[in-house]
């Protein structure tokens, strides 16, 4: 789990968590994107939830076509292996253009994540 995230972007997706049950409607951007490398998974995370820190928010997608917003358990991510038994990688190059709601209305348009 750690390894997925790093110390900053912990404590930014705490900083979301904390706001979202402060302001209705908060709608951050992504702050880290997750994927599986020989799958087609992935998750833009946005949020932490501060009593409960193994449990992130964010647009996920499992490669079935069908992209949802919702909650997810970081170190379930963490064992997942895909096909050939890659662990889930972090983008370390992925940069958030947009908040949550514009990728998740991109990725229902596409049937898949796009960033």
């Amino acid at each position: 789990m750690t390894a997925l995230i790093t110390d900053d972007q912990r404590t930014a997706l705490l900083a979301n968590g904390r706001q979202s049950l402060e302001e209705r409607g908060f709608d951050p951007a992504p702050v880290v994107k997750l994927f599986t490398p020989d799958a087609g998974a992935t998750w833009l995370l946005t949020q932490v939830d501060p009593d409960e820190p193994d449990h992130a928010f964010g647009l996920c997608d499992l490669g079935l076509g069908c992209p949802e917003m919702g909650w997810v358990s970081l170190a379930e991510v963490a064992d997942l292996r895909g096909p050939l038994g890659l662990p889930v990688e972090r983008d370390v190059y992925f940069r958030a253009e947009k908040r949550l709601s514009a990728y998740a209305r991109d990725a229902r348009l596409a049937g898949c994540i796009v960033t």
